[in-house]
């Protein structure tokens, strides 16, 4: 098999479409098509399930499928090192990230980044907490943004401290002079949940203060979130970069005490890391550690 191959059998994998794959790649759907059974018939073992509505990764294709990227990464690393060793800066980082790291961050650090390294190509990709762990370990990304709570056995550089806020809907706390909210009165209220997946930090935070807490709303992002506390059914807890701009006529608390989260950036392999990699890592910790 060739990196072509591989390169075919990653990309329809990720599109979960010939068509999307032969479009990416530059190739005809048939061309694709054939690249796969080949691969198949050489590997005597189906890669990926057909159907009307696309194509997923069998079981088999699911435990081959890190190596693969594992070989293509290799590949992308020798290109980096070759041009290094040339005085050029040249490659492909790809990142992972969620929402608020999306939003507030990522901009400022694609614009700073290609000023000084325009020739280094960057690929995001956003999920939640268990998405960018699963990117890392599987080779989908470089370099990841995860909270330490989120992280489980993935190293990461602490980068920023960021306060947990209350929000609450506007007007709820008229009368009351207090310039935060106390942990008495979080066990008063009904919740907005997200999952653990997507909240591990809050999650964290309400067992370690034995909060109990009752909601019948399960959402997943942010914003659905709010706009639900925002009109009346239950307050939620939310970091702080999550209510930049935010658009809902809500109010936003300290909760007495502290509550935070700890952001950093991940990178598996850090002694082995392809030039560009490593120039995007030491960039983003040079200009956004602030812990």
């Amino acid at each position: 098999m060739t990196l072509l191959t591989y390169m075919v059998f990653k990309t329809v994998a990720e599109q979960g479409s010939f068509r999307k794959a032969a479009e990416l790649l530059g190739l005809t759907p048939s061309a694709i098509s054939h690249t796969i059974s080949a691969m198949e018939s050489e590997l005597g073992s189906a890669v990926l399930n057909r159907s009307k509505s696309g194509a997923t990764l069998t079981n088999y294709g699911e435990q081959i499928f890190p190596y693969i990227n594992a070989v293509l990464n290799s590949d992308e690393s020798l290109k980096q090192v070759i041009s290094e060793m040339n005085g050029l800066k040249k490659g492909k980082v790809k990142i992972g990230c969620f929402s608020s790291i999306c939003t507030n961050w990522l901009p400022d650090i694609i614009h700073s980044f290609e000023k000084e390294y325009p020739d280094i190509e960057i690929e995001v990709f956003q999920g939640s907490y268990d998405d960018v762990s699963y990117w890392l370990k599987n080779g989908v990304v470089d370099i990841g943004f995860l909270s330490a709570s989120s992280a489980g056995e993935i190293e990461i550089e602490p980068l920023y401290k960021e306060p947990l806020l209350c929000v609450l809907p506007k007007g709820m706390r008229d009368g009351k002079s207090a310039k935060y909210v106390s942990i008495e009165e979080l066990r008063k209220h009904s919740f907005v949940a997200q999952r653990e997946t997507t909240d591990a930090d809050v999650q964290n935070f309400l067992k370690s203060h034995n909060l109990n807490i009752q909601s019948n709303y399960h959402v997943v992002d942010d914003m659905s979130t709010i706009a639900i506390v925002a009109n009346g059914f239950g307050i939620c807890i939310m970091p702080e970069l999550v209510m930049n701009d935010m658009p809902y006529n809500v109010e936003c608390y300290p909760i007495e005490g502290g509550a935070y989260r700890v952001i950093g950036v991940a990178a598996l392999n850090r002694e082995f890391m392809p030039p560009a990699v490593e120039t995007m890592y030491n960039h983003i910790i040079k200009n956004y550690k602030k812990i």
